[in-house]
């Protein structure tokens, strides 16, 4: 795999049958696993292109904050 290689995430939200509203995503995925491994609807206009390889493996993507300084 090319760690250069980039993919587009998206965030979603999955109905909750208990409480019977919406609830959205608080990370990112790609639309595949969101659609297939998640049960999710997408929310369009939220994609963003990130390197595949800051997906987990699950195909999900969680933004690590750093503030205004690099993690080290």
């Amino acid at each position: 795999m090319n760690s250069t290689e980039t993919v587009e995430v998206f965030d979603f939200q999955t109905f909750d049958l208990q409480s019977r509203v919406w609830r959205r995503s608080k990370f990112k995925a790609t639309r595949d696993t969101i659609v297939s491994n998640l049960g999710g609807e997408v929310l369009e206009g939220t994609g963003r292109e990130v390197f595949r390889s800051e997906l987990d493996e699950h195909g999900q993507f969680r933004r690590i904050a750093t503030g205004w300084g690099e993690l080290s």
